[in-house]
């Protein structure tokens, strides 16, 4: 067993049980919200939406939410220990890193390995100690320390700015073991940077990091050719259906595990309770995309289609439990 970082403080991996790898609480964005705060409307109703939420969510038997809100998504860990101070039955692990699609924050433009030129020599990037420091020594003066590192690569690919990140998770990875997640866009097999980058460049085992958003495509044959690299592979936006569909989704699990591949995937629904990027408005065309889906749905359809509750207990409570338990640092 290991000790795995949450929002109240370490608990053993065998308490982590049931377990959500990839669910957001509160998806912001700060600029816009601290300048027009009537958006975001009044803080302690924000937090009892969530508390109710999430409350649903652990009535389900869910023990554990994997949240990766990282730079760029609006992190804001004194909002989160507000809700999981009244969910004791709820573990939340939260994450450090970053996420771009293309450049860095323009915080980073000018510092760290965009000096190499004018310097002459290399320069590190600052946040691979800022990352360190969230793992080791907590987020922000909370105390709360970071289980996970965050990078994104989407379909612009391997941008410099993309890149740097990336190389940046892998070395606080390797400092400290702490797993990674990375946001990858399947259709255009980002995964394969991902490997290339992390893994055959910067050393990352393969296993401890988790290909989110894999179920954006029904490509098994690709997907199969990642687990065999040994990477976890997050089936992780049940939900979301605009540009694929609830069936499409489920039946690519339901043929994964028919290969054989339950023991190198998890299941989650890339929820929040608020998340400040989509028009309210816009909402009611996902009417599937909320914390309840995958027990009310989606594991039903999963078992009348042959999966085993082997195999489901497998994806939810036995790939988290390794992921979190292996230990990779350098």
């Amino acid at each position: 067993m290991a000790m795995v970082e949450t929002v109240r403080g370490p608990v053993d991996s065998a308490a982590l049980e049931r377990t959500y790898m990839h669910e957001h609480i509160f998806v912001l964005t700060p600029d816009v919200q601290q300048n027009y705060p009537g958006e975001w409307g009044d803080e302690d109703a924000r937090i009892a939406d969530a508390v109710d939420k999430l409350g649903a969510l652990s009535a389900q038997g869910v023990r554990t939410i994997v949240d990766p809100t990282v730079i760029g998504l609006g992190r804001y860990i004194p909002r989160i220990q507000r809700v999981a101070e009244q969910l004791p039955d709820l573990n939340i692990v939260v994450a450090t890193g970053c996420y771009t699609y293309e450049e860095v924050p323009f915080f980073f433009h000018h510092r760290g390995p965009a000096l190499n030129e004018a310097a002459g020599t290399e320069v590190p990037d600052p946040r691979v100690d800022m990352f360190v420091g969230d793992i080791e020594d907590g987020i922000a003066g909370t105390g709360v320390k970071a289980g996970l590192l965050k990078c994104a690569i989407d379909q612009q690919g391997l941008t410099p700015g993309v890149e740097r990140v990336m190389r940046a998770v892998a070395k606080a990875h390797l400092r400290t073991g702490t797993p990674i997640t990375v946001h990858t866009h399947p259709g255009s097999h980002t995964g394969s940077e991902v490997k290339r980058v992390l893994c055959d460049e910067e050393g990352v085992d393969p296993g401890r990091v988790v290909l989110g958003h894999s179920g954006d495509t029904t490509d098994v044959d690709h997907l199969g050719e990642l687990a065999e690299a040994g990477f976890v592979l997050g089936m992780d936006r049940f939900g979301i259906n605009l540009e694929t569909t609830f069936e499409a989704r489920a039946e690519t699990v339901v043929e994964m595990c028919r290969r054989g591949y339950a023991d190198r995937r998890v299941l989650s629904q890339d929820a929040s309770c608020y998340i400040d990027w989509i028009d309210p408005a816009v909402m009611p065309l996902l009417p599937q995309w909320h914390y309840l889906h995958i027990a009310d749905e989606v594991l039903p359809y999963l078992e009348r289609r042959g999966v085993t509750e082997k195999q489901i207990e497998t994806m939810l409570v036995d790939v988290p439990r390794r992921y979190f338990e292996a230990d990779a640092k350098g």
